[in-house]
């Protein structure tokens, strides 16, 4: 049967307006935020799990490829319907189902945009701390596909350190739950962390039940500017000498800097090559008294400056413009190659000295910024196509980025996933023993391949 009929079958068994298939609105849903496109047969809408099973039930018959989408944030391409088939799109599956103050626990169906859990969680005074810097628009249950991080992961951890439970549909339909809603739960196999980073390889999550902690009543931010990489690399490396363990620790080169300028227009930034950024958090009297000690600490490094902020409101309006620094590098006209890369934290200041090495060697500027606190930096290879050798001389030069970050025992994505952007570097990054697990694993829950294929597994 032609793919046109067995996908009008099934527009016939789901409800009016869940199944598209017209031209348009399969173009909506090609791609995410990296570079590669590909055109689905379908997208199908749902808004109940029965209707996410009905959907796979009927691919899994036909071997119909399905792609899991959350919101279309990524960036690796995790949501391209490579192989075509059908994408389908959690957005609509977005009630907040409870929030639960006793139990500290929050229930979202996948679909809910993580910054209105967010906010939703802390009117009650409680706290959810995964904060990719995309969460005005992402999705809980992309975050899950990828086990996002952010910056507060240096204190708090990603998203797989707060997954207490999912609700997810296999392949051939069928509904699982895993895990709880209690805090600590060793009842066989920890498959709420395997389906965390899973990227819609091995099911399609529906619905999250959340670790909850209590709102830190106070915050801090001081902001220092220097005049190199090297210096600010200094800096982050006494911060933890001295025993202080900041809720977020990040680090912004020139270039980064210079085009986060242009775009904000901000007087902050001004003269600095190097910035870092640190917040604190907890009671406001101990918050405070660390701060005072913090920038006492920072201005033994001779920074060009250093800012501070107290409470909420002035924290979060510096915080805007470290969510500005990936728009202001977009809004040069180059374009983007986003590197999600981590290497131990020791090695911070030979991996900013290796990028600047990258940049003389192939005439393209880096740009790095990200999470100092934990190693995970963004490295941006910026580039116009236009340039003589540019393709050539981008994927050298991402070869040799991605094998120096391996050799120093780092990895090649912290937060991003593999996608098709790093499926090229994918047999590099896991020993044939590692692949093959992955393999096993994969064919056990999708028995014919349909979920995202064409991807790393």
């Amino acid at each position: 049967m032609k793919p046109s009929r067995l996908l009008r079958r099934l527009q016939e068994r789901l409800p009016a307006g869940q199944l598209e298939l017209e031209p348009a609105v399969l173009r909506q849903y090609a791609g995410d935020k990296w570079f590669a496109t590909h055109l689905p047969d379908a997208v199908a809408l749902p808004r109940r799990t029965r209707e996410v099973q009905e959907i796979l039930r009927f691919a899994s018959a036909h071997r119909i490829p399905v792609t899991a989408r959350g919101a279309g944030y990524g960036y690796v391409g995790g949501c391209v319907p490579q192989r075509g088939g059908i994408v389908l799109s959690l957005e609509r599956m977005n009630r907040i189902k409870e929030i639960d103050a006793g139990d500290f626990v929050a229930v979202a169906e996948a679909g809910v945009i993580l910054q209105r859990l967010q906010e939703a969680v802390e009117r009650k005074g409680l706290y959810y701390p995964p904060d990719p810097a995309s969460r005005a628009d992402c999705s809980v249950g992309g975050t899950v596909a990828t086990n996002a991080g952010g910056p507060r992961c240096l204190k708090y951890g990603v998203t797989r350190d707060y997954i207490l439970g999912l609700r997810v549909v296999l392949a051939d339909g069928q509904e699982v739950a895993l895990g709880g809603r209690t805090h600590k739960n060793k009842s066989g196999f920890d498959l709420t962390r395997l389906m965390t980073g899973s990227e819609g390889l091995l099911g399609v999550v529906t619905e999250v039940t959340v670790k909850l902690i209590p709102l830190p009543p106070f915050r801090a931010l001081l902001v220092a500017g220097f005049d190199s990489m090297k210096a600010a690399a200094q800096a982050i490396r006494a911060i933890f000498q001295r025993g202080f363990l900041p809720s977020a620790l990040e680090v912004a080169d020139e270039f980064t800097l210079d085009a986060a300028r242009r775009r904000t227009g901000s007087g902050r930034l001004h003269g600095a090559r190097a910035l870092i950024m640190v917040e604190l958090d907890g009671q406001e009297g101990s918050v405070r008294m660390e701060a005072r000690s913090l920038e006492k600490l920072l201005r033994e490094h001779a920074p060009g400056f250093v800012e501070r902020a107290f409470g909420r409101e002035r924290c979060e309006k510096l915080w805007e413009l470290r969510r500005e620094f990936s728009y202001g590098l977009r809004d040069t006209g180059l374009v983007k190659l986003n590197q999600d890369i981590v290497v131990p934290r020791s090695r911070l200041e030979d991996l900013f000295a290796f990028t600047a090495r990258l940049q003389k060697k192939y005439g393209l500027p880096v740009a790095c910024f990200g999470h100092a606190g934990d190693g995970n930096i963004h490295v941006n290879i910026m580039y116009d196509n236009n340039w003589p050798r540019v393709k050539a001389d981008t994927r050298r030069a991402l070869d040799e980025l991605f094998r120096q970050v391996l050799a120093w025992k780092g990895v090649i994505t912290g937060e991003h996933g593999i996608g098709l952007a790093k499926k090229r570097w994918w047999r590099l990054a896991a020993p044939p023993a590692l692949r093959a697990l992955h393999r096993r694993i994969k064919k056990s829950l999708d028995p014919n391949g349909i979920l995202n294929p064409g991807k790393f597994v």
